[in-house]
């Protein structure tokens, strides 16, 4: 499986100005070639290169590796942006979004990332630095840092190409990992069920409930002081608000790969697989107040989903994603529906058998259930060959 590793860069002031010099060549080379393959229509590498490639090397003074680089990305952003056309990412056709983002070139940020091919960059591990093509030249002894796991798993898993991104004033190496998938658990004894909220993060079907109340707090208190500062409008508040940019996004992921690797080690310790809920499309879907609704577009719910899939997938764990209808309604002891069954946020009460338990709890072991009857349906039959006898 494919892991991206960010490793962060300590240049040197000389260094990093090198560095920022490239960054902004590569990135206005390729929005230029970006408006040249918007006007003759040619967004394929070989095409847009005979149009491009020796004026990106003149013009901006890249080398032969970096001109290339700069053209595939100018195309594989076009690619993207025609799949995104496709799949409705940016309205229906003929509506004013689809046509402000099919009737202009892409354009690309003066810090956007750059790729870097082995020609380009190489690693020292044990010393902790990279030689790194500039615009200046070569520029060797550019120290690296990051945590001891990771930088081992970059160490002997690095496989393809490296990006370079500049980040709230930072340098950062991308590096993407080939890493060896463990053995899929074929026959798991069962799945845990993973209830996904706002109030707990996430329950599982074992009762482990990861609380938001932190998470949410903090997500208040920085709304309260963006909003403060966007007011105050000074130097000084403005610095402020530059340097707390990012910081709840930060904050939860980080929330995010606590959670996702907690569940994903009792799944494993347990021999079962993960049942998740699909919840795509669940912001078109809700219905609430205004209040409500930054709280809901908050949630980072599709990334803590990624981040168990990812791990579960490297720890052979099996995960399914199951039909959230009526999870919270249903009982997980006689599984009669009924909406009264949720007389309040935190509990369910069954109107029917008068079972009585947390909701998300509750919530948790119906998702449980749905994955092992996904997964059964799906499995291959485990029952001996029959044998006709005349």
């Amino acid at each position: 499986m494919k892991l991206v590793v960010r490793v962060k860069l300590l240049p040197t002031p000389v260094q990093a100005k090198a560095l920022e010099e490239t960054l902004h060549a590569c990135n206005e080379a390729a929005t230029w070639a970006a408006e040249i393959a918007f006007e003759q229509q040619t967004m394929k590498p070989l095409a847009l290169r005979r149009h491009t490639y020796q004026q990106i090397k003149t013009r901006w003074g890249l080398g032969a590796q970096a001109a290339q680089h700069a053209i595939k990305k100018t195309c594989d952003a076009y690619t993207t942006l025609r799949a995104g056309l496709r799949n409705g990412n940016h309205g229906k056709p003929g509506s004013k979004r689809y046509a402000k983002a099919a009737g202009k070139p892409v354009a690309f940020r003066k810090d956007a990332a750059q790729p870097y091919d082995d020609r380009m960059l190489s690693r020292q591990h044990e010393q902790r630095t990279v030689s790194i093509w500039t615009t200046s030249g070569r520029m060797k002894n550019v120290t690296f840092t990051g945590q001891h796991e990771q930088l081992a798993v970059v160490a002997v898993h690095r496989q393809g190409e490296s990006d370079l991104l500049r980040q709230g004033g930072q340098w950062y190496l991308l590096v993407t990992c080939d890493i060896p998938e463990a053995v899929p658990n074929e026959q798991p004894a069962g799945f845990l069920g993973v209830d996904l909220g706002i109030v707990n993060i996430a329950t599982t079907s074992t009762g482990k409930r990861h609380s938001g109340r932190h998470l949410n707090r903090r997500r208040e208190a920085d709304r309260t002081l963006r909003s403060k500062l966007q007011t105050k409008g000074t130097k000084s508040a403005k610095r402020r608000a530059k340097k707390h940019a990012g910081k709840e996004a930060r904050r939860a992921r980080d929330i995010n790969h606590k959670i996702s690797k907690h569940i994903v080690a009792e799944a494993q310790r347990t021999g079962h697989g993960i049942a998740l809920e699909d919840l795509g499309g669940v912001r078109d879907r809700a219905r609430l107040r205004k209040p409500q609704r930054t709280t809901l577009h908050s949630w980072s719910f599709h990334q803590l989903g990624q981040f168990i899939a990812y791990k579960a997938k490297r720890a052979g764990i099996p995960v399914v994603h199951v039909d959230p209808a009526y999870t919270s309604r249903e009982c997980s002891k006689c599984h009669h529906i009924e909406k009264a069954n949720r007389p309040s946020q935190a509990v369910f009460a069954c109107r029917s058998c008068g079972f009585a338990e947390h909701a998300d709890r509750n919530a948790s072991r119906n998702i449980g259930h749905r994955g092992w009857y996904l997964w059964v349906r799906g499995a291959e039959s485990q029952a001996p060959a029959l044998t006709l006898i005349a």
